[in-house]
């Protein structure tokens, strides 16, 4: 999970947010893009919720990997998100989701934004860390989790 551990900031780990929806969830998340990063808020809520628009990015499962592309961006960031209650997302099997992880890319990164998301969905697909991501309350050993550093547990 090299290319995860380059962009997923301890900082950027939030734990039991509440949302009422998947709007809502994706709001929280492009505001702490930008406290954390800088980057503009609504541009990145309106990539990730075009992106969205054009087909769910929810996997089952209860995860989602919602990801967009911003406009003069110069490095990829990624954020990772667990609700208190999860939210309708449209995913494949119906479930609503509680675990996103949430990728923004500059806009012509094409062949890292695939080589990440790949990474990302390798990952999520570990029932073990999955549970694990939905138990821990730590936030450094979730970013251990999702970065492949190992972890006590």
């Amino acid at each position: 999970m090299k290319l995860l551990s380059q962009i997923l900031h301890p900082e950027n780990i939030l734990l039991d947010i509440t949302a009422s929806s998947k709007k809502r969830a994706l709001e929280q998340i492009a505001l702490l893009f930008e406290n954390n990063q800088g980057l503009e808020r609504a541009a990145v809520f309106d990539s990730l919720f075009a992106r969205e628009r054009l087909g769910s990015t929810g996997l089952g499962g209860g995860v989602a990997v919602p990801h967009g592309r911003i406009k003069d961006m110069s490095t990829p960031c990624a954020a990772f998100a667990r609700l208190a209650q999860p939210v309708l997302f449209d995913s494949p099997d119906g479930k609503p989701v509680d675990l996103l992880l949430v990728l923004v890319v500059p806009e012509a990164a094409t062949q890292q934004h695939l080589d990440i998301l790949g990474e990302v969905a390798q990952c999520l697909s570990d029932d073990k860390i999955v549970a694990s991501l939905r138990t821990q309350t730590d936030a450094t050993q979730i970013h251990r989790l999702l970065t492949g550093d190992s972890i006590d547990t």
